[in-house]
């Protein structure tokens, strides 16, 4: 049954499959599989920053925006690359909506007595109109900027229009600041927006000018957040933002990621699909655009000052409202379509249990070139990936199956992604053990680590064999724990990349590796090549090298661990924590008393799960029987918080430990069905809210018991 999983997983679908070369690893040699540690440290002598180096340079040697030539000759690449290495290899290809740029103008509209407007560097002017660039010059210093497949600024999923109207401030455009504006009295309807990149995802900045009644919206990045008041732009001595550097990206704020037509569906070509028509993507043009062309509209502007914190780094005085004598013309043509990507999944089998997974993924797709996104996690993917093919070739194998995913149309909306695990639920839920997350990880010598609280003992060991990549003297461990008497400082999961699928769909361990602290940002723009990469990041690949070392440490004691290395205790303390954050928010004290209500079960699951833990690293083998209770007890204490009837409003999002935050996209919402009905000062949706948390709780009560069971201990 095992090895019919196994091929379930990787063969079944009616997609490209290829069978390795005759070298290639066979389960019917005679292997060997390495204790725990044994695994993690061969692993980590395996990375070579060389060949980082090497990968590095042709996956980010054309643009590949998802749906495009360049994203198919990407897929073959990384599928090449996978076979090479001698795993099974599958492409799983899959039909999404997807968008693309038509055409987009921005211009300053004078009235016909007002003044001639200054018109930025290069920008040609005729009487009464200023273009403005909605590009990125090219450099001579790095002549990839000029590759004709490179687009203009533009924002997926844009409504397309042309418009001419006055121009409103907005500072980050999140909730509150349109909340600030309207008890100001500035109003916004019919009104272009003006806003710069931060905050929160840009799909709700324009989700939020849309609400309140904007006829457009132009995005910008400004010099206080990624400029020249950060440091030296590039190429001019330093990374950051230049004037002209461009942020893209999707707009898409559905409830659900993954392929806007099909939620909660794998996207086949032939499934039934929402009509694009009826779906809640935006209605008005958005446009992105460098601080180049932002301080041209924002010096032209003659209104009242803007409130306290709301000004940038400009060299001007930043105000509310554009005043009179001009306006601004927005026009954004972009076109919706049925687009084709893929997932590339490469598989080493495991020896003693093939039915179990560990996943690490990364998606391929990008903006433009993608040196550091995604090129600064996909490098690392692929070099783990060699790592382990080159230890099997030499018949050290991992007892649990390693799968190796580069997911398709991530920077749409997390499409690959999503979309394989609706097709795989199954066999996650019966045999995953851990997902790894590497999306745009290695941008600097600083390590980051969130995943879900289970995870934290066996990341912590794993990462304490590596070594850091800014003090070879000190462990990865030691740089996030900071203070040696301190708990590691590990954040929690969210929105933002590939891991939502794997827990907030259907609540399987997950653990995300990032490493900062580079001088600089090219996001999303034209200038992310292997130029800006190694001039600003670095050209010796330490920082990739220490996170490919993480990610193959974590997927090797995941692999080998006798027992899914997943703590009860850990998981207790996180549910305490999250409540303590819930509560130090909640106002209200009928709500607090209700809250309160859930926290006996939550310590007894920490006290419980002290012995348990201990049991289980005192007993790793386990006869036949018992081994058998205390998976299922463990698998079934996480699926305990999973709810098939999902959150309000959110029913793709089934977890009840994290999700999203519905407000921002990128930051995690912890306890969401109690923290969002808190949010809303609804008291009668928290208390169905803690009733489902109940539920679940007693779920995972007698998951317990059956792990207790299985160890042989007594319930006191």
């Amino acid at each position: 049954m095992a090895r019919i999983a196994l091929l379930a997983l990787c063969f079944a679908l009616p997609v490209m499959a290829q069978t390795p070369p005759a070298d290639a690893p066979d389960a019917s040699r005679l292997v060997r599989v390495p204790p725990p540690m044994e695994l993690v440290d061969l692993a980590v002598a395996e990375v070579k920053p060389a060949e980082l180096g090497r990968v590095h340079q042709w996956l980010a040697e054309e643009p590949h925006v998802a749906g495009t030539p360049g994203d198919e000759r990407q897929i073959e690449r990384i599928r090449k690359h996978f076979f090479d290495l001698g795993l099974m290899t599958r492409v799983e290809g899959f039909r999404c909506l997807l968008a693309r740029p038509v055409a987009a103008e921005l211009e300053i509209v004078e009235d016909a007595a007002a003044p001639a407007a200054p018109a930025p560097a290069g920008a040609s002017q005729r009487r009464g109109v200023v273009p403005l660039p909605v590009n990125e010059r090219n450099l001579l210093e790095d002549p990839s900027t000029a590759h004709p497949d490179l687009t203009w600024g533009w924002n997926a999923y844009s409504g397309s229009g042309d418009v001419t109207a006055p121009v409103v401030y907005a500072n980050y455009a999140t909730r509150e600041d349109f909340a600030r504006l309207a008890a100001l009295g500035v109003e916004v309807k019919g009104r272009i927006v003006l806003a710069r990149y931060g905050k929160c995802f840009r799909g709700y900045k324009a989700r939020f000018a849309q609400e309140a009644g904007a006829a457009g919206l132009v995005l910008y990045t400004d010099p206080a957040d990624a400029g020249f008041t950060r440091g030296k732009v590039w190429p001019e001595g330093g990374g950051w933002a230049n004037d002209n550097c461009i942020q893209r990206g999707t707009l898409n704020t559905l409830p659900y990621p993954g392929d806007p037509g099909t939620p909660g569906t794998f996207a086949a070509d032939n499934v039934l699909r929402e009509d694009p028509a009826t779906l809640d993507l935006p209605r008005i043009p958005v446009q992105p655009i460098g601080y180049a062309a932002a301080g041209a509209i924002l010096s032209r502007f003659s209104g009242a000052a803007v409130p306290e914190g709301w000004a940038g780094g400009l060299s001007m005085p930043y105000r509310l409202e554009s005043g009179p004598g001009w306006k601004l013309r927005l026009m954004v043509r972009q076109e919706r379509f049925m687009g084709s990507s893929a997932n590339i999944l490469a598989v080493l089998p495991g020896v003693v249990r093939p039915e179990e997974m560990v996943i690490i993924g990364c998606h391929h797709d990008a903006w433009g070139f993608g040196a550091a996104d995604p090129g600064a996690g996909t490098m690392c993917l692929l070099e783990a990936a060699r790592c382990f093919a080159d230890l099997a070739r030499r018949s050290i194998r991992p007892a649990r199956t390693i799968v190796f995913a580069a997911w398709g149309a991530e920077e749409f909306g997390i499409i690959g992604s999503t979309e394989w695990v609706e097709g795989h639920a199954g066999e996650l839920l019966q045999g995953g053990v851990t997902y790894i997350n590497l999306d745009m990880a290695a941008m600097g010598p600083n390590p980051s680590i969130a995943l879900t609280p289970e995870l934290a003992g066996l990341v912590s060991r794993a990462v304490d064999r590596v070594p850091s990549a800014a003090d070879a003297g000190r462990s990865v461990l030691a740089a996030i724990r900071g203070d040696a008497a301190a708990a590691p400082r590990f954040g929690a999961l969210g929105g933002g990349s590939d891991h939502i699928g794997f827990v907030c769909r259907v609540g399987m361990p997950s653990v995300s590796l990032g490493a900062g602290g580079a001088p600089g940002t090219s996001y999303h723009s034209n200038y992310d090549t292997v130029a800006w990469y190694r001039a600003t990041v670095g050209e010796d690949y330490a920082s990739a090298a220490m996170i490919t070392r993480e990610a193959v440490a974590i997927a090797a004691l995941a692999a080998q661990t006798p027992v899914p290395g997943w703590r009860v205790q850990d998981l207790g303390r996180g549910l305490v924590a999250h409540l303590d954050a819930l509560l130090q928010r909640c106002e209200d004290e009928s709500m607090r008393r209700s809250l309160e209500t859930l926290r006996p079960a939550m310590e007894s699951m920490v006290l419980r799960g002290e012995v348990i833990d201990a049991a289980i690293a005192a007993n790793p083998e386990l006869n036949r029987q018992d081994d058998l209770r205390v998976r299922r007890g463990l698998r079934s204490m996480l699926q305990a918080y999973v709810d098939d009837a999902g959150l309000d409003g959110r029913p793709w999002f089934r977890s009840l430990i994290a999700a999203s935050d519905r407000n921002d996209g990128y930051a995690p919402c912890m306890l969401p069905l109690l923290a969002e009905a808190i949010a809303d000062r609804d008291v009668e949706r928290l208390e169905r809210a803690v009733e489902r948390m109940a539920a679940a709780q007693d779920r995972a009560e007698q998951a317990l018991r059956l792990i207790e069971t299985g160890l042989q201990i007594r319930n006191r």
